[in-house]
């Protein structure tokens, strides 16, 4: 059986999904092709699981200490299996919403899995596709150690899969890797009352944000009861007794063992081009298999595209998106959509988030840049709702009033962090923060505190 489209787009996440929602959009006839669930691992295995479990640890801590809002809460108890089970329900929801939308935009789905045979053909089964122009999107799967199948295979080993759908709450756990994917999971851990231990190879955790942020992160952490353990590696992993057995190189180049219930692994990711046939048909790739593209997400073979987790950092769901909307205008002659900087997150308790240079960064595009920072323990909002720990630092060009980066730790600044993508997007200055009024009392007047501060005009700080 043969069928024919414009558009094939192998992979249903939150690049393949958007990328054919809005080639269906411009008038392209579209197959998607999945294996698995719609919605990719975003939805099913990674941001969506997190945030709705991170939410049910939130609302545990919250109880726990309700006492400092004036409400008394006698009993508090966390039910993992029903945090699972919400968890587990707000993927349903959403995935069943990707199928209206597929059918909304007549969007043609095959539940197959995906082989490239040539530049225009597709063998998904007893299915022949055949396609003008063709999208990647197949994602990324959690990195693994060589040689630790075996423990993974009998559960003493988790990746972040298992991780966000655990069976029981282990008492005492290893985290390997200190990047949003761990710190998250850190966060959720420790606030059901796991002992929580982080082991990170770099000096620093989260070490693509800002120094600042990261330094105050690890003592918001390590005051909540996480041991971080940096510039150290976990040398052996060895089955004891059900448990594992690690033997850990310390900073100081000592070793010592000790024993977890279990090992997270959270060591990053690599993508899913391994039986695609992309050597066959001529298909150019690093040496970690990510697809090598142009600024247009073009691969080697000009109407073959790929988007997201398979292409070069940072491997995010929204970068992904982004790429879908560009590849389907591209396809079609629009270029509408331009790439733009893009935000990271992390939702540990406290809040990372971050958008263009670090002040390290910075430093080597300008010799003059401008600092500002402002902490929600001056803002009203932040201190009525008990919510006052971090602060907001931004950083300008000195001799254009460009924003060259933002970076935020604190509570909810993930939904603070736009304004800034926006205000880097649109070539906004200092002048346009000063000028514009932040209602009060909200948060988000310590973004504008944080610009005047810049500038030597802060009024609270």
């Amino acid at each position: 059986m043969i069928s024919k489209f414009d558009v094939a787009i192998v992979g249903g996440g939150p690049g393949g999904y958007v990328a054919a929602i809005r080639a269906a959009q411009l008038g392209k006839t579209v197959a998607l092709i999945e294996e698995s669930n719609l919605g990719g691992t975003c939805l099913n295995k990674g941001c969506i699981p997190t945030k709705a479990i991170l939410k049910s640890a939130d609302v545990l801590q919250q109880s726990k200490h309700s006492e400092v809002y004036g409400v008394k809460n006698e009993s508090t108890i966390a039910n993992l299996q029903s945090i699972i089970d919400r968890a587990k329900g707000v993927i349903h929801g959403l995935r069943q919403g990707v199928t209206g939308l597929m059918n909304k935009n007549k969007i043609t789905v095959f539940e197959k899995k995906a082989v490239l045979k040539d530049r225009n053909t597709i063998s998904a089964g007893d299915i022949e596709i055949t396609a003008q122009n063709i999208v990647i999107a197949t994602g990324s799967k959690p990195r693994i150690f060589p040689g630790l199948e075996d423990l993974i295979s009998k559960g003493l080993i988790w990746t972040s899969k298992e991780a966000i759908n655990p069976t029981y709450l282990p008492n005492k756990i290893l985290i390997v890797g200190s990047g949003a994917i761990g710190i998250e999971l850190a966060s959720f851990y420790n606030s059901l009352g796991s002992d929580v231990t982080v082991v990170e190879i770099q000096d620093s955790i989260l070490i693509q944000e800002d120094i600042e942020i990261s330094s105050a992160a690890r003592q918001s952490f390590q005051k909540k009861g996480i041991k971080i353990k940096a510039k150290s590696k976990v040398e052996e992993y060895v089955e004891s007794c059900g448990k594992v057995l690690t033997t850990i190189k310390n900073a100081d180049s000592t070793t010592e063992k000790e024993i977890f219930d279990t090992v997270i692994l959270a060591v990053g990711v690599v993508p899913n081009t391994g039986d695609l046939g992309l050597e066959k048909i001529g298909i150019k790739t690093k040496a970690n298999g990510e697809i090598i593209v142009n600024e247009f997400n073009q691969t080697s073979i000009s109407n073959i595209y790929a988007i997201g987790d398979i292409t070069e950092a940072p491997w995010l769901a929204h970068k992904a998106s982004r790429e879908g909307v560009i590849v389907a205008e591209h396809i079609s002659g629009k270029n509408e959509t331009k790439k733009s900087v893009i935000p990271a997150c992390t939702y540990s308790n406290p809040q990372i988030a971050s958008v263009g240079l670090t002040e390290e960064k910075a430093k080597e595009v300008s010799k003059n840049i401008k600092v500002g920072k402002s902490y929600f323990r001056g803002n009203g909002k932040a201190l009525a709702a008990g919510e006052s720990e971090g602060f907001v630092k931004v950083i300008f060009d000195g001799d254009t009033g460009e924003l060259l980066g933002a970076h935020m730790i604190g509570h909810k600044v993930t939904e603070l962090i736009a304004l800034f993508s926006l205000a880097i997007t649109s070539e906004l200055t200092e002048t346009e923060f000063m000028n514009t009024v932040f209602p009060h009392p909200t948060i988000s007047e310590v973004i504008q505190e944080a610009v005047l501060s810049a500038y030597g005009k802060a009024i609270h700080g």
